[in-house]
């Protein structure tokens, strides 16, 4: 990461080349202007964002109160809604620890949230959706806390959004947020008594039945599923994603979902689809702590590291970008759409 000073010069120059001639990528535009503007803060190098598309940047697993390396990676979040010009951010849940909150004035709400994520840039909207910790006290001041908040965003435990690329009504883009704690049967017991309980009481069936409904009526360009759970991990828990998979592979792949967001897993990964799926995976679950990577996985990109995802789409292709904490981008490809 560069200084204003260092850049500003250079920012006025470069420019960089995505996908079609109409979706050019160019960052340095954006902070040349918010600079010229009043803009202090600092500038990510080489990050870029589609011109004509939509841009977002996705982070999750962050609640520590401020404390691990979340303050360094909220403020690379904030600089890098600038630098992409992103319309929103997604949360893929964990995000209070270390078992969520009791109400919408739990003091977590202030320590973890609001006194961390304090770039202005950040305050836009919170797609956000619950982890395994978010049900270790009362998961339904999550979405309560909806009500109250002007960025914040979890309408009900699961619920779909839709955006349009570039303000055209006939493109857009689906997301599908997901409740995956109720569907891994794992935490039927095994876990603290209040998280069983919270798991249980929630109707999985009801969520699936919902998930398939709302992905056979789209007419959306992009279908993306937004989930804590993974279905493929090459971390720490490589090789443990059967109950995941078992519940919405099947799922994801009728309906030619394009791409599955997910955290649970602290590091940064990105995979093609396995076997005949028909989706990307992912995951971006390191906004405070990095866990280890599996020798054993075979993935596109994985990385144990501090930070956070950006992703821009247009009509053909996903922009993908990882940047770290300390706002280098260590990680960019673009995906081509698979399903027509």
């Amino acid at each position: 990461m560069k200084t204003i000073s260092s850049l500003l010069f250079g920012l006025l120059f470069c420019t960089v080349a995505f996908g079609q001639e109409n979706a050019v990528a160019t960052v340095n535009e954006l902070y040349s202007e918010e600079i010229a503007s009043g803009y202090k803060d600092s500038v990510i190098k080489n990050i870029s964002y589609v011109k004509k598309g939509l841009n977002f940047c996705v982070i999750g697993d962050w609640g520590r109160h401020g404390q691990f390396y979340q303050k360094k990676v909220a403020y690379q979040l904030g600089n890098a809604v600038v630098g992409t010009n992103a319309d929103f951010i997604i949360s893929t849940g964990d995000n209070f620890y270390p078992v969520g909150v009791q109400s919408v004035q739990d003091p977590s709400w202030q320590k973890s949230f609001e006194d961390v994520y304090t770039h202005h840039s950040t305050y836009i909207d919170w797609y956000v959706v619950l982890g395994n910790h978010d049900y270790g006290t009362n998961p339904q001041a999550e979405v309560d806390y909806s009500k109250i908040s002007a960025r914040w965003k979890m309408p009900s435990r699961y619920y779909s959004v839709h955006k349009t690329i570039d303000n055209d009504t006939s493109n857009t883009v689906g997301f599908y947020f997901i409740d995956s704690s109720p569907l891994n049967k794992s935490y039927y017991g095994k876990t603290s008594e209040l998280i069983s309980q919270n798991v249980l009481n929630a109707d999985s069936a009801k969520q699936l039945n919902w998930l398939r409904s709302e992905l056979k009526k789209s007419k959306d360009k992009w279908k993306i599923v937004v989930t804590h759970h993974p279905v493929y991990s090459a971390g720490k828990r490589y090789g443990k994603t059967k109950e995941m998979e078992d519940a919405v592979k099947e799922i994801l792949n009728q309906y030619k979902v394009d791409l599955l967001i997910a955290g649970h897993e602290h590091h940064l990964e990105f995979d093609k689809p396995k076997n005949k799926d028909t989706f990307y995976q992912l995951i971006s679950g390191a906004g405070s702590e990095k866990t280890m990577i599996s020798p054993n996985a075979k993935v596109q990109y994985a990385k144990s590291e501090y930070g956070f995802a950006t992703i821009g789409i247009d009509t053909n292709s996903l922009l993908i970008q990882f940047i770290d904490w300390q706002g280098n981008v260590i990680y960019t490809t673009e995906a081509p759409k698979l399903n027509k």
